[in-house]
Parts: structure tokens; C-alpha cells; sequence
């Protein structure tokens, strides 16, 4: 039998044969017949155990992101770093893997979705599955006891994605958090001041943020008659409101979770309520709620809340809803979460919520889960949704066909004739070691023409060109692409007249 490489040669020209046959419209019999030959030396030649068939993608609830992506993604982050620094938050990181008894047990019904790492040298670990319990683990360890922090780092759920609506297994969280023993209620604020003042500026549409307190839940829990183990499980299934009935959150309750009926009816006769501070000041005087401590313990500090976002001018923004449960298991306190709002479909109807954006709350009690001698420091924070962020306003570029830059280059090196690319280099030169962004094509002699169509396509705003007659004069021509006006700068000059022209700050769009 031949070798497989003269049987890989000979299917090569069968084929080639077979193709040229079909060109020259050679009768059928004759191309079945070459093609019959075809395929029995491709029958000897058999499988190729070499070669391995697989597929190019990504895994499953991941995604690669074009320049274009990845140019709104910068914007994006730099509205919300920026926020974040103007409120005077520290930058930390912290790595991408925990041991997995740090993240076991935070998450409650969640921790079912914490990706576990196979065994290397004698650690379980497990990749981190938010950004705050990493944060917990980081105070307790570096014993701090104050700080005000921001962490911007990709978290790993396994879950079921729905791309579509920016939900993925690999993802960014943008988070910002106070650390320390504060009077109550002015960190809280200032958390929601930062949510609003991001949505706001990114301008991805009207908002709600959404506010409820875990002690007023446990405390309805614990005066509509919910045993004290059956207050998590039950709590995760209120929290299940903003996406279904209260008749099937109730079902759930009764038919899964072994509820009685009647304290299911009690409870819902609580959690479909919302309002502004006078719905905190009605609950204040509820004859069940005003009787327990918890429930009355969050609801003065609501008030307290509400107070201070009126100072913050924000109050408008806020709502009181009493279904808001946030299911993690380290919420101690203050819980809130951002929604968008949809316009509704007829004059007179509320809004409707298209889904959460951005949320957070209080947890005291999770750095003292980590402490040695369980010493707890109070903790406050918020987490931006980006990836639902950054689909709106991809979606929203596409439908108005906006077109986006990619790269942030201020000027292209031109030259107007042949055999100047030592000159062009030259200046590029100068003009990168002056911290300008530059570019230059790279062909010793490019035309004129192609050079400014470059800078259109790429959206650069200008262009230094280089000629012999302005070699002898000592200036550069600098010519504004959108404009076609051209003036001659001296080289000394040129520096300076590029960054007065591209000053302009750049824009989400």
C-alpha cells in the first residue's frame, strides 16, 4: 500500500481532475467516474489520526470583544472610576482565585453557582464569585478597620448565561465600598448619591432605586409567624417579586417551602407595598411592626435615610419597596438596587422595570465571619452592572448607527512627496516623546490620498503633513480632517497646537 503522503498527493489530483472537469461541463458519466476514484483512494487514505476536528469558540457564558466593544467598555469604565475617585475612594485588587472555605457559606442559596478548581498542591480553591467577600477577607487579614475603596475586576458564576440580556459566566463588577464605624446612615447616602450620579451620566435612561432594610424583612418575617429557620428560604423567594406574581411567589412558599398559607397572606399584605419616606412613617405606627425591635430599629434608620438623600437631592430617585430582599445571605442591614424604567404603554400606568443595574447594602457582620477573635467592622458598598450596561449602550450605538473610535490617535504623519519617510519618522518621533498620540503609515511612499482616507476611516482629526517646501521653511502643514483647513504651524510649535485642537473631552456618545 502507498504511503500516506504519495495517497494524500494522488487525492490532491484526483480532485483538482474532478474540478476541472465540472469546469469544462465534461458529460456525467465521465465526472462520476473520476469522482468514484476520488472517493476510494480518499477510502484507503482512512482517518487521520494526526489531525483533531474542534471547534473555534468561546466557552459557554463568555464572549471576545471587538476594538469597537471594547472602546465603549473604556468609556464606560472611566465615567464610573471617575465617580468613584471624585468621592475619594482607594484603589485595591485582589486575586482572581479564593481558598474555597472563604467563599463557602456567604452566598447562601447562590453558592451552588461558585465555580470549584480542581486540587493543585493541597488547596481547594474556588473562583471568586463577587468582589465583596474577597473585600471581607482583605480587611480581616490586613486588620483594617477603615477605608473607602473601589475594585474594578472580572467575578466567575456558574450559571445559566443569557447573553442577550448581559448575563455571562465571566464578567466585570465595578464596586466601591466604606469600611469603618461611621454614624448611621451617612455612608448609606453617599453610596446611593454614586449610583444615581453614575446612571445619570451615562445616560442609559430613567431609573429607580429601589431600598428596603433586612432587619425590616426579618422582622415582618418574624411578626406574620415565619419560623426562624425558614427566614432565608423565604426571603430568596420574596426577592423572586420584581420577575413574577405575588400568586406564584405565594405558591412557592405554601407548596415548596411548607409555609402555611395564612402567614404567606400576612407576609404578602407587607411586601407588596412601595412608597416614599411616609410609607416608613406609616410602618412606624403598623401595631405588629412597632413592636419589633428589628423591624423598628431599620425603619428609623430608613427615615434617617431618607433625610439625607433629600439633602443629596436624590429623594425623587428613590423608592421604598418592602419586596426588595437581595438574596446574599451577608446583608445586615440597608439593601437597595437600581432598575431601569421602561415607558409605560398607556398615559396614567407606572412605569415598568426592565431590569436591575446596579445594587448593594450593608454587611457588618461579614468581616468579623473572617476576624480570629471575630471583631466586626461595620460595612457599606454598591456594585455597578456593567455588562447590562455596557449591552445597553452597544444596542443603543447600533440603532442610531453611531460610529465609534477605536483608538485614540491625535494626528497622522503625512508627507505630500516621495522619499520623505526619514523626515516623517523623524517627527513621529518628536511627536511621541511630547506624548502626543500619533500615527504614520507604514510605506516609504505613501500617497497623499490614502493617507487622508486612512484618517477618515480611523476618525483621526488631523494630519501634520511633511513637504520639501515646508522643510525649507520650518514649519509643519497641520490640516483638520473634518474641516479640510490647513495652516502652517512652526515645528516648534507643533506640539502645542495639537493639543489645543484635540482637547475636546471625548464622549459615551
Amino acid at each position: 500500500m502507498a504511503d500516506r503522503a504519495t495517497l494524500e498527493d494522488l487525492v490532491r489530483l484526483q480532485g483538482e481532475r474532478v474540478r476541472a472537469l465540472k469546469q469544462q461541463k465534461a458529460s456525467a458519466e465521465q465526472i462520476e467516474e473520476e469522482v468514484a476514484k476520488l472517493l476510494k483512494l480518499k477510502a484507503q487514505l482512512g482517518p487521520d489520526e494526526g489531525k483533531q476536528k474542534f471547534v473555534l469558540k468561546t466557552p459557554k457564558g463568555t464572549r471576545d470583544y471587538s476594538p469597537r466593544q471594547m472602546a465603549v467598555r473604556e468609556k464606560v469604565f472611566d465615567v464610573i472610576i471617575s465617580c468613584f475617585k471624585r468621592h475619594g475612594a482607594e484603589v485595591i485588587d485582589t486575586p482572581v482565585f479564593e481558598l474555597k472555605e472563604t467563599l463557602t457559606g456567604k452566598y447562601g442559596e447562590d453558592s451552588k453557582l461558585i465555580y470549584d478548581l480542581k486540587d493543585q498542591g493541597g488547596e481547594l480553591l474556588s473562583l471568586r464569585y463577587d468582589l465583596t467577600v474577597p473585600f471581607a477577607r482583605y480587611l480581616a487579614m490586613n486588620k483594617l478597620t477603615n477605608i473607602k475603596r473601589y475594585h474594578i475586576a472580572k467575578v466567575y458564576r456558574r450559571d445559566n448565561p443569557a447573553m442577550t440580556r448581559g448575563r455571562y459566566r465571566e464578567f466585570y463588577q465595578c464596586d466601591f465600598d466604606i469600611a469603618g464605624q461611621f454614624d448611621p446612615m451617612i455612608p448609606d447616602a453617599e453610596c446611593l448619591k454614586i449610583m444615581c450620579e453614575i446612571l445619570s451620566s451615562l445616560q442609559i435612561g430613567d431609573f429607580l432605586v429601589k431600598v428596603n432594610d433586612r432587619r425590616i424583612l426579618d422582622g415582618t418575617f418574624a411578626v406574620c409567624g415565619v419560623p426562624d429557620s425558614k427566614f432565608r428560604t423565604i426571603c430568596s423567594s420574596v426577592d423572586k417579586l420584581d420577575k413574577v406574581s405575588w400568586e406564584e411567589v405565594k405558591s412557592e412558599m405554601v407548596g415548596e417551602k411548607g409555609l402555611a398559607p395564612e402567614v404567606a397572606d400576612r407576609i404578602g399584605d407587607y411586601v407588596q407595598q412601595h412608597g416614599g419616606v411616609s410609607l416608613v412613617e406609616q410602618l412606624l405606627q403598623d401595631p405588629k411592626l412597632s413592636q419589633n425591635k428589628q423591624a423598628l430599629e431599620g425603619l428609623g434608620d430608613l427615615k434617617l435615610l431618607f433625610e439625607y438623600l433629600t439633602l443629596f437631592g436624590i429623594a425623587d430617585k428613590i423608592s421604598f419597596d418592602l419586596s426588595l430582599a437581595r438574596g446574599l445571605d451577608y446583608y445586615t442591614g440597608v439593601i437597595f438596587e437600581a432598575v431601569l424604567l421602561q415607558p409605560p404603554a398607556q398615559a396614567g400606568e407606572e412605569p415598568l422595570g426592565v431590569g436591575s443595574v446596579a445594587a448593594g447594602g450593608r454587611y457588618d457582620g461579614l468581616v468579623g465571619m473572617f476576624d480570629p477573635k471575630g471583631r466586626k467592622v461595620p460595612c457599606v458598598g454598591l456594585s455597578i452592572g456593567v455588562e447590562r450596561i455596557f449591552s445597553i449602550v452597544e444596542q443603543r450605538l447600533e440603532a442610531l448607527k453611531e460610529k465609534v473610535r477605536t483608538t485614540e490617535t491625535q494626528v497622522l504623519v503625512a508627507s505630500a512627496q516621495k522619499k520623505l519617510l526619514e523626515e516623517r519618522l523623524k517627527l513621529i518621533s518628536e511627536l511621541w516623546d511630547a506624548g502626543i498620540k500619533a500615527e504614520l503609515l507604514y510605506k516609504k511612499n505613501p500617497k497623499l490620498l490614502n493617507q487622508l482616507q486612512y484618517c477618515e476611516e480611523a476618525g483621526i482629526p488631523l494630519v501634520a503633513i511633511i513637504g520639501e517646501q515646508e522643510l525649507k521653511d520650518g514649519v509643519i502643514k497641520l490640516r483638520s480632517v473634518a474641516s479640510r483647513e490647513e495652516v502652517d504651524v512652526r515645528r516648534e510649535d507643533l506640539v502645542e497646537e495639537i493639543r489645543r485642537k484635540t482637547s475636546q473631552p471625548l464622549c459615551i456618545c
